[in-house]
């Protein structure tokens, strides 16, 4: 159980995650639509991108599940020198060693279950994951929006905050860059991602 016995915290593989996969995805397009992501995308991408996830080196996909077997909440993770070139790249030419370094692909909750320990629930699983296989350090890419965004909700709270108390720091001067719609049908946009990174 998670801190606040709210949800059951469990990995996906096999059957298991196949079953999941159309549940995960309706479950990344409806949180990543909201800010700062935007995020207009596809169940048929999102399944695609899941399951090719789920095969990538040491990946982990956990779920948080309601007690009705709801799933409210996803994480993943895999060995960093087997992701998208977009993401790996820019922190290898920076001189970071991919092969020591664990990605933290997405971590996403339904608002009505934050605020109740999920995250850290999600963050100490995957952290236990890369450190039992070896890895030296564990990073993720979040996207940088400016202050002043015009659909930047009242009272929204970057979640830097939570990070750094995490152990992650900012890496200054990497930049990642990955496409994705802001609206239903609309272009594939550039957004800048910056990296963050603990080390073991």
């Amino acid at each position: 159980m998670d801190p606040a016995g709210l949800v059951n915290i469990r990995p996906l593989s096999g059957p298991d995650l196949e079953a999941a996969l159309p549940a995960l995805a309706r479950l990344r397009i409806e949180v990543f639509r909201a800010f700062p992501y935007l995020y207009e995308g596809s169940l048929a991408y999102e399944e695609t991108y899941l399951r090719k996830f789920s095969a990538a080196r040491d990946a982990l996909i956990v779920a948080a599940e309601a007690d009705d077997g709801a799933i409210v909440g996803c994480a993943t993770g895999s060995g960093m020198d087997d992701q998208h070139a977009e993401f790996a790249e820019p922190l290898e030419t920076a001189g970071h060693d991919l092969t020591t370094t664990f990605y933290f692909g997405e971590s996403v909750l339904l608002p009505a279950w934050r605020g109740h320990g999920v995250g850290h629930a999600f963050f100490d699983a995957r952290e236990a994951h890369a450190i039992t296989r070896g890895y030296r350090r564990a990073c993720f890419c979040a996207v940088e929006r400016p202050a002043d965004h015009p659909k930047r909700p009242a009272g929204y709270s970057p979640l830097d905050r939570f990070w750094n108390a995490r152990g992650y720091r900012k890496l200054p001067g990497i930049l990642a860059h990955f496409e994705w719609p802001e609206e239903p049908g609309g272009p594939q946009l550039a957004h800048p991602m910056a990296y963050w990174m603990r080390e073991f």
